[in-house]
């Protein structure tokens, strides 16, 4: 991504207007978990390259336990609290707060995503489609600590970058399909300029505080809100509240192939849509080694 100089000191050719905006309400999911979810549900199914956005929050013994993934990647978000998670693959480990998991599904995995704190815990999670030549890929995950995800600050500006490019820095994660994942903080009276790829679409979720996207004549907007945007080659922002602003701005390049879901299996056609719940049930073609595995969390074992 190119331009980020111009964060600080430039206008955009155009700025990206916001085109639609929603409340994302609270829903169950899971095993007595509540998302949030703002993506993947009947107003918004299918944001190219984004499949699902969840704001999640879990309280022991509510969770994930142990479910199927393919054709997808899922990225995970710490905000509070923490969860444990763990696959048939014998990878294991727990992320805390600010901590980032980006799982690369490919071709097949089973996991379970489980509290691993007192208190409710929160997150995000983000479901990127992979294009057909990589939906059968070895699953892999991508894993940062807190401490270390670039951050940069600038004029009343702070920024976490998951991935992609802000404030002249870079995040070390490999994204399949191009995405920028960006976590901004803005004090009061702070102004953001970023830029987006002109091909990508781009979508705003507001975390805490109330922001002015697009226009600085829009009206402000509250937590739990999505903004998707229009055309254009950057983002403004503008927090004229006298708190701070905290939300994330994700832009990812649409694939433009069919899609076809059925609940975790993404892929092109019916066909193997099909073949990936043969494969499931069968244990075959990626799914081997779930016939005998079960969780920690599934059979009550302590981590």
């Amino acid at each position: 991504m190119h331009g980020s100089e111009s964060c600080s000191s430039g206008a955009f050719e155009e700025a990206r207007m916001v085109v639609r905006k929603f409340l994302a309400r609270p829903q169950h999911e899971g095993a007595g978990a509540v998302v949030r979810r703002s993506i993947g549900r009947f107003e918004l199914r299918y944001f190219d390259p984004f499949l699902v956005l969840d704001e999640f929050s879990v309280t022991a013994p509510a969770g994930f336990p142990d479910h199927p993934h393919r054709g997808f990647e899922t990225v995970t978000y710490m905000l509070q609290g923490a969860v444990t998670h763990e696959d048939f693959e014998g990878h294991k480990g727990t992320i805390g707060p600010g901590d980032l998991q980006w799982m690369t599904a490919g071709r097949g995995i089973v996991h379970s995503e489980m509290p691993a704190a007192q208190g409710t815990q929160k997150g995000l999670q983000l479901w990127i489609n992979l294009s057909s030549k990589h939906k059968m890929i070895e699953p892999r995950y991508q894993e940062i600590l807190s401490k270390n995800i670039a951050e940069a600050t600038e004029g009343g500006i702070k920024v976490r970058v998951i991935a992609g490019e802000a404030l002249g820095i870079k995040s070390p994660i490999y994204t399949r399909t191009p995405t920028m994942y960006l976590d901004f903080t803005l004090k009061s009276g702070a102004h953001l300029q970023q830029p987006i790829p002109v091909s990508w679409n781009a979508f705003v979720y507001v975390l805490e505080g109330e922001g002015v996207f697009g226009s600085s004549k829009s009206q402000p907007v509250t937590a739990h809100h999505i903004l998707l945007l229009g055309s254009g080659n950057g983002l403004e922002a503008w927090n004229k509240s006298s708190k701070p602003l905290r939300f994330i701005l994700v832009g990812g390049e649409p694939l433009g192939e069919p899609l076809v879901q059925v609940g975790p299996f993404v892929m092109n056609t019916q066909e193997e849509i099909d073949q990936t719940v043969d494969d499931f049930e069968n244990f075959t073609n990626g799914f081997e080694k779930a016939r005998h595995w079960r969780s920690g969390a599934a059979t009550g074992v302590e981590f």
